[in-house]
Parts: structure tokens; C-alpha cells; sequence
């Protein structure tokens, strides 16, 4: 997806929450990339989407400023998922 080589790092379970609602709840994949040119790392996960929740979609989020966990991986993408409805 980003155009370079990854090995699998580890398997992260995270949990966001938001005004004390479960926002997310899922398994974060951590990759170590090889020779990109502005990333060490990408997580990656995916999650149900779509009518009645039947699709799946996949997400890859670059470990670039403000990301720096998989925390903030996760609350990145959900910031911009948020922002492409309205």
C-alpha cells in the first residue's frame, strides 16, 4: 500500500474511547517498513463498513507526525473518517 517492503512487528489490541463511548475496539498490526523514505513504521488494521456493516474496510496509517503509537494511529484515522462525512 505505501510502496515498500514491511515485516510484522506485533499485534496490539487498542480500545478508544470517546465521551465514555467505545468509539473502536479492535487488534492494531504494527509493520516495520523497509527503506521508505519518511516512516519506520505503518499500523494497520481493518474493520466492518458499509450497509449493515458487510463490507470490510482496510486501514494504513504512516507512523509520521502526530502519529507516534498505535494509539494515535487509530484516533488519527478516526479524526479523518469523521471529517470526510461532513
Amino acid at each position: 500500500m505505501h510502496g515498500t517492503d514491511a515485516s510484522h512487528l506485533a499485534s496490539v489490541p487498542v480500545r478508544e474511547e470517546f465521551n465514555g463511548r467505545v468509539i473502536w475496539d479492535g487488534t492494531v498490526e504494527v509493520f516495520a517498513l523497509v527503506n521508505h523514505p519518511k516512516a519506520q513504521r505503518c499500523y494497520a488494521w481493518s474493520h466492518s463498513s458499509g450497509a449493515d456493516d458487510k463490507d470490510e474496510r482496510f486501514v494504513a496509517v504512516l507512523e509520521l507526525p502526530p502519529v507516534v503509537s498505535v494509539q494515535t494511529a487509530v484516533k488519527v484515522a478516526i479524526a479523518a473518517e469523521v471529517k470526510g462525512k461532513k
